[in-house]
């Protein structure tokens, strides 16, 4: 008999996050749609959604968040409070390991983003946290995919996907394939041990249609969340 498997989705966008439009009581349908077992917020520099929905679906999601150090973005998993963005890499995940979570680097190599990593710069970092993310889905170019997942392999990392969504359409696009596994950091990392990933790029439009969601928020102040 098979071992059943969670597609865990570990990079998603909401309303809470300055370039995306998607309302929290869309994300439910939308998963199911997609395929998504388990979801982990992780909003720009914001908790709030990932909090609130893990209180109220303890079970099904994840809190996390996506936050901008000074030299590049990390990604965090099973928090309790928020990371001011800004920090210096090192304090940042000294404040995250605070909270014992789990910490992986976002998107490191990919040259469009402003949250990437310089080579030197992620080295220092690399033995203070858990994960690299060795494809993301809005990387517009697989080589930059590629160069972390041989940077993962280089440092022994551990490794995560994600599609990084801010769309609908782009929710499981990337999902890990893992084992059932407790409900707290230590479990995730167990799991990504033995986790595969099932990846798929998302193309350029994606990138156009955060922007009109940026543009979107200005104009209309009712779409900011409250």
């Amino acid at each position: 008999m098979s071992v059943p498997t969670w597609s865990l989705e570990l990079h998603a966008h909401t309303i809470y996050s300055i370039d995306s439009l998607i309302r929290l009581d869309d994300l439910q349908a939308i998963c199911q749609k997609r395929g998504v077992d388990k979801l982990a917020i992780t909003d720009h520099n914001e908790v709030r959604a990932a909090l609130q929905m893990a209180r109220m679906y303890p079970i099904w999601v994840i809190p996390g968040v996506e936050v901008m150090t000074t030299q590049g973005e990390l990604l965090a998993w099973y928090i309790n409070g928020p990371v001011p963005k800004g920090l210096s890499p090192q304090e940042t995940i000294k404040r995250l390991r605070d909270q014992e979570a789990v910490i992986g680097v976002a998107h490191p190599f990919d040259r469009y983003r402003s949250g990437a990593w310089r080579l030197e710069h992620l080295v220092e970092i690399v033995e203070l946290v858990d994960a690299i993310e060795v494809f993301n889905s809005r990387c517009l170019h697989m080589e930059d995919n590629d160069k972390a997942l041989a940077f993962a392999k280089k440092y022994n990392k551990l490794m995560t996907c994600g599609s990084d969504a801010h769309t609908p359409r782009e929710y499981g696009r990337a999902l890990l394939q893992a084992h059932p596994f407790p409900n707290n950091a230590d479990g995730l990392r167990q799991a990504l041990k033995e986790a595969v990933c099932q990846e798929q790029l998302s193309g350029v439009d994606v990138h156009v249609s955060s922007t009109l969601a940026k543009w979107a928020k200005r104009i209309r102040p009712s779409l900011q969340p409250e």
